[in-house]
């Protein structure tokens, strides 16, 4: 009995400690192009994170998690030694989360995702047999890191390309974008608010049929759009500030957008991310509880509370390592571009939560950065920076998987 509630108690412990990870790295890559675009303020992203990657955690975050907590390690092989499933989860956390702390004490965007996927296959393959591990599991979820990136650019491509012929290369830029801006921020809008309805509200009891969801969906993005407008009629232009920068009472309009985009982002990003936390965590809860591997049971609503107050708290306190070189250094951001950018990797996030998917959100933001950098041309990317990143991502499965098998044989002496 003792030594469940010390399962529980460390797993408590390394989950919030990955939740900080995620937050200090993830949600910083989320946050970014809001920052380097100087839609938001530092302080201001901090706040639109802390209630939409909260309430995307808590909400919606159901039906990545039971992905990874099943899919990876084959749980039938673990039925007469629970024990080392739950030595392994540990191991798996508290190896990521170390990654974590020390990718964004660098500043180095990393996938959460590849550093807890890679710490399982770790101790899996290592701990119990190569047998263990569902390699066909582990092939899509790589296959979806390609995807992802390759997915979110060509979205990102097309949305900016779109910016550039509906509004910037017109005469009258700013009447154009009065124009088409409140279309741009229906389609956040209903995007953000569908992925709600159809994975949080069915968590809180209220489950609702695919045409209500829709319906209700584009009714809160009207209002959302009406919303927007009131606020984009307000702008007047500023002749002293076009004569320096002639798209600058546009890019004012985009800034409202972006705070719609920032918000859908942090949401969708909550709803995906916070499994890499809470999965292993979950994982251990059940086994100590039933002394059962791969039993079902109901995910507690505090491992997901804990899970959302992690990633608040990581963003606030190590976030703006990772958003200085995200939101800065890839290729110069303006609100147009950040919000391609942004829509398009909420987007591909949004579309991969909702089917199980655990896909990283690094690679998708990056790649939505740069193919808004590809609209402009090769020469606006900084190519040494995405080569260093490139590299980061590399090194993230193989360290994740070192980590975690150097834990797992110390968790498998040590505790009882």
């Amino acid at each position: 009995m003792e030594a469940q509630y010390i399962y529980i108690g460390l797993a408590a412990v390394f989950g919030i400690f990955m939740a900080w990870g995620i937050g200090a790295n993830d949600v910083a890559n989320a946050m970014a192009t809001s920052v380097g675009s100087k839609a938001l303020t530092i302080k201001q992203a901090i706040l639109v994170a802390a209630v939409f990657e909260f309430l995307g955690a808590v909400l919606a975050g159901g039906a990545v998690t039971s992905t990874i907590r099943k899919g990876i390690v084959d749980s039938d092989l673990l039925a007469n030694t629970p024990e080392l499933l739950i030595y392994g989860m540990l191991a798996s956390l508290l190896a990521a989360a170390t990654w974590l702390l020390i990718a964004s004490r660098n500043g180095w965007p990393v996938s959460t995702t590849h550093s807890i996927v890679g710490a399982i296959v770790g101790f899996a393959a290592v701990g119990i047999g190569i047998d263990a591990v569902q390699w066909s599991q582990v092939a899509t979820i790589v296959m979806s890191w390609v995807v992802s990136p390759l997915t979110a650019g060509f979205i990102a491509f097309l949305i900016y390309l779109s910016v550039q012929r509906l509004i910037l290369s017109h005469e009258d830029p700013l009447a154009q974008a009065k124009r088409y801006v409140p279309v741009y921020i229906f389609f956040a809008g209903f995007t953000i608010t569908l992925v709600t309805i159809l994975k949080g509200l069915s968590h809180v009891g209220l489950d609702l049929s695919l045409s209500a969801s829709y319906a209700l969906a584009i009714g809160i993005a009207v209002l959302i759009a009406l919303v927007g407008t009131f606020a984009i009629q307000r702008i007047k232009p500023d002749p002293k500030a076009e004569k320096k920068q002639h798209f600058h009472t546009v890019e004012r309009v985009f800034a409202v957008l972006m705070v719609v985009t920032a918000c859908s982002m942090a949401f969708a990003h909550g709803s995906n991310d916070v499994a890499n936390a809470i999965g292993p965590l979950a994982a251990v809860i059940s086994v100590a509880q039933s002394g059962i591997v791969g039993a079902r049971s109901a995910l507690p609503i505090w491992v997901l509370v804990i899970g959302g107050a992690g990633i608040v708290v990581g963003l606030a306190t190590f976030g703006v390592h990772v958003i200085a070189t995200v939101g800065e250094k890839i290729t110069q951001l303006t609100p147009s571009r950040g919000f391609a950018a942004e829509l398009a990797a909420a987007t591909t996030i949004v579309i991969a939560s909702g089917t199980g998917i655990p896909i990283s959100t690094t690679h998708t933001l990056v790649g939505a950065v740069l193919g808004v950098g590809l609209a402009r041309g090769i020469e606006a990317i900084d190519l040494r920076v995405v080569g260093r990143i490139f590299v980061s991502w590399v090194v993230t499965i193989p360290a994740g998987a070192i980590l975690s098998i150097v834990f797992f044989f110390i968790f498998k002496t040590v505790l009882p």
